[in-house]
């Protein structure tokens, strides 16, 4: 099935007989394959508001992530939580899109700085289990009544209901940017020299560690980056390298898409623990090929030998999601198994948005 409206969608949810797959552009999901006939959602497709005055945008789910971009960009503006494309890293075609990056709550490394995409998130519509279409939010970012459905769908993965609109606050694009990197640091060092930017009143966008290299972003009006590179560079001390404008972009694509593990072998896992934690859950790691993101707080893995990652990060309260699994998922399930009170409240959500059953069955539990 492809609705072509909102209305369309209702009917279908409505007068499904069995369970439903849905679908955006295929490009983003994990975990096994729901069970059920395939609604697709991308018929759902357009920008029906757009004011860079007022720093919104408001697009239909299905509408290319693309077609998002391209616009802003003509705006001089652009969606503040930098969408990671994974399509090299799960060896997936298809044209993401920007229900599919609210579903997936898809957020690259300007997170530690501009927040999640939840964050710029300022409204949705979307049709529950039942077929009863939802609005919450609203097109302006003043909009605060009601509850906060905004942020409850987002990173739901299509279990609660499936989007129709989502509108977003945008931000200006930034002048320029550059990038501060430093090779040959161990995890300790890493995290200290990313902490102590982070910390910074330098306002850093980015702090990655790849490779025993750290990378430190700072982006804005060229005097001002120059300024703010040539400060922190001093904070630091010595050893710390600066790079161009091209150079920059091209780093931050690496980390945000994690290009380092596209075509090799292997689990990939998405680890969420405090930045302080990164050295532990690396020595647990050992052999594995690791990029971390976010301070430390976010640690790709990729491994080519079975690793009880959860098991690694359990003292420390993170969490782990295996976003590629050669082998399937059989064994291991793609996200993080939910502490008992969570999962009641989990069960309670799905019961009440989703009561048939009828949305992404089995997929996050």
């Amino acid at each position: 099935m492809r609705p072509a409206n909102e209305l369309e969608l209702a009917e279908a949810i409505r007068d499904a007989a069995g369970p439903l797959r849905v679908v955006g552009g295929g490009t983003r999901s994990i975990g096994p394959a729901p069970v059920g006939e395939v609604l697709e959602t991308s018929g759902l497709s357009g920008i029906s508001l757009y004011e860079p005055g007022a720093l919104t945008i408001v697009a239909a789910a299905g509408t290319p992530l693309a077609q998002v971009e391209a616009e802003l960009a003509r705006g001089g503006q652009r969606l503040p939580f930098e969408v990671p494309d994974l399509r090299g890293l799960l060896q997936r075609e298809g044209v993401s899109t920007i229900g599919g990056v609210v579903a997936a709550n898809a957020s690259g490394p300007r997170r530690i700085q501009a927040g999640a995409c939840r964050d710029s998130l300022i409204g949705v519509r979307f049709v529950d289990g039942v077929g009863t279409v939802i609005k919450n939010g609203g097109r302006v970012m003043k909009n605060v009544t009601g509850y906060d459905l905004v942020k409850l769908i987002a990173g739901s993965h299509g279990c609660l209901g499936v989007l129709s609109e989502v509108a977003f606050k945008v931000l200006p694009r930034p002048e320029v940017e550059a990038t501060l990197i430093r090779d040959a640091l161990d995890p300790a060092a890493a995290v200290q020299a990313m902490s102590q930017a982070l910390g910074s009143p330098f306002e850093v966008t980015g702090a990655a560690y790849l490779g025993g290299q750290v990378r430190l972003r700072i982006e804005g009006m060229a005097g001002s980056v120059a300024y703010r590179t040539a400060a922190l560079a001093k904070l630091l001390g010595a050893g710390w390298q600066a790079v161009d404008a091209a150079t920059s972009a091209a780093l931050w694509l690496e980390i945000r898409d994690v290009q380092a593990f596209a075509g090799k072998p292997g689990q990939v896992w998405r680890i969420s623990v405090k930045p302080s934690d990164m050295v532990q859950v690396l020595a647990g790691l050992a052999g594995a090929q690791t990029l971390c993101d976010w301070g430390g707080g976010l640690i790709w893995a990729r491994v080519e030998e079975p690793v009880d990652v959860r098991g690694v990060i359990a003292p420390l309260g993170g969490h782990a999601s295996l976003i590629r699994a050669e082998a399937g998922f059989a064994q291991v399930p793609a996200f993080q198994p939910e502490a008992p009170a969570i999962a009641a409240l989990t069960a309670g959500l799905r019961a009440k948005f989703d009561p048939k059953g009828t949305l992404n069955r089995s997929l996050m539990g």
